[in-house]
């Protein structure tokens, strides 16, 4: 008997029954994607951090540095490297996803119950945005925060535990614009013998001085090192080639610091946006100067957005890469990491340089990388397979390069 409310009733079922499993399925590769996002931020982030950790640890061990202030300093330095390893997770997280989810043929199942390709990408987008957000924040806010934090933690570690920056024979230059060279150091009494020491704070007027005797010590109010010279010479280099020598019985010089009533000097890695913002506009500061604030503006929001960028292209990437695994997708997002900070760190220069502003320049690699992702999420839509590119080809451009 044909009934006239039976296909309608049906045609309402199967949507409904369509949105069920779209919704499902969004909430199924978002939480596949989360997990793999926080084990890959945990990764990289140690990663990151090893060099600085057996640093940071020899302070403890072998200079007697409190545990608390290197656990601080460890805290301050995590905001840094979470810049970019909050991309480099996110793209790993992709990447894994949906190589398990083609390995397992599952996205075979999602295709064969009428979702394309295309509709599996809002979740993905969703977390994308979240990642940039995130990081975002961390390039704004974190950032700025934990690099003012560490220098200005380290110059009262180096005023409080002077014996540990001071290193014989060995130039070091943990303070600031400063590299210094001792031939002996008394710990007890904080004397050096043979002292050099070059003053570069002053970019107009760097000086070289160098000393037989010196003591050190630490300033009452203040996170600067004091430094008590004799029987020495200064070397200075002036504009239009000048130099000047001077000759001196005793001389008195304060290094690392300002006083605590002034804030440290910052560079532009450590200046709050709205502070870049006005001094890349200032006309009073040097050309070279707000070329880099500028630039620096700019790689607050490109680098964040990567993580948008890395999304587009790994899920083609992920789906191709089904009999490899997880070594197989480590793999390639280690690569795609390399090839897009390479880039950014070469379209970095141009703004420097005044080739380029860097509204153009530090965008290309992302329009780049996201116009190559949109290309492969064609392919992949249409089940063509993407373009291979040979390991011995890659092997030959670096050897003819080099």
């Amino acid at each position: 008997m044909n009934c006239p409310y039976i296909r309608p009733f049906t045609q309402f079922s199967h949507s409904c029954i369509i949105a069920a499993v779209k919704r499902i399925l969004s909430f199924y590769i978002i939480r596949e994607i989360s997990s793999l996002f926080l084990l890959g931020l945990v990764i990289f982030t140690m990663v990151l951090l090893m060099g600085r950790l057996i640093k940071l640890t020899e302070l403890v061990v072998t200079r007697g540095v409190p545990l608390a202030d290197v656990c601080k300093m460890i805290l301050y330095l995590i905001p840094s490297f979470l810049i970019y390893t909050i991309p480099m997770a996110f793209l790993l997280a992709v990447l894994l996803a949906f190589g398990r989810l083609s390995a397992d043929n599952e996205i075979v199942v999602i295709k064969a119950s009428g979702i394309s390709l295309y509709q599996v990408m809002p979740p993905v987008i969703f977390c994308a945005v979240v990642a940039v957000l995130l990081a975002f924040g961390v390039s704004a806010i974190g950032a700025p925060w934990g690099n003012s934090s560490f220098r200005e933690l380290s110059l009262r570690v180096l005023t409080n535990n002077i014996t540990a920056t001071i290193r014989e024979k060995t130039f070091w230059d943990d303070i600031p614009g400063v590299v210094m060279y001792t031939d002996h150091y008394e710990e007890k009494s904080k004397q050096l013998k043979g002292v050099v020491i070059h003053d570069g704070r002053n970019t107009s007027r760097p000086m070289t001085i160098f000393a037989r005797d010196g003591v050190i010590s630490g300033t009452s109010g203040s996170n600067a090192l004091r430094l008590s010279l004799q029987d020495g010479s200064i070397h200075m280099a002036g504009e239009d080639g000048l130099y000047r020598l001077v000759y001196f019985g005793e001389y008195s010089m304060t290094v690392g610091g300002t006083e605590s009533s002034t804030p440290l000097p910052r560079n532009e890695s450590d200046i709050w946006l709205s502070d870049l913002i006005r001094q890349m506009n200032d006309p009073a500061i040097p050309a070279n100067i707000r070329r880099k604030h500028r630039t620096e503006f700019h790689s607050r929001f490109t680098f964040p957005c990567a993580s948008f960028v890395f999304a587009i292209l790994a899920v083609p990437l992920g789906i191709q890469n089904r009999r490899s695994g997880k070594s197989g997708g480590f793999a390639v997002s280690i690569l795609i990491i390399l090839a897009y900070y390479v880039m950014m760190s070469v379209a970095k220069t141009f703004p420097e340089k005044g080739l380029l502003p860097g509204s153009i320049a530090l965008w290309l690699p992302n329009l780049v990388f996201i116009a190559i992702g949109l290309y492969f999420l064609r392919l992949a839509s249409l089940e063509k397979s993407l373009p291979r590119l040979q390991l011995k080809t890659v092997l030959e451009f670096f050897r003819r390069s080099a």
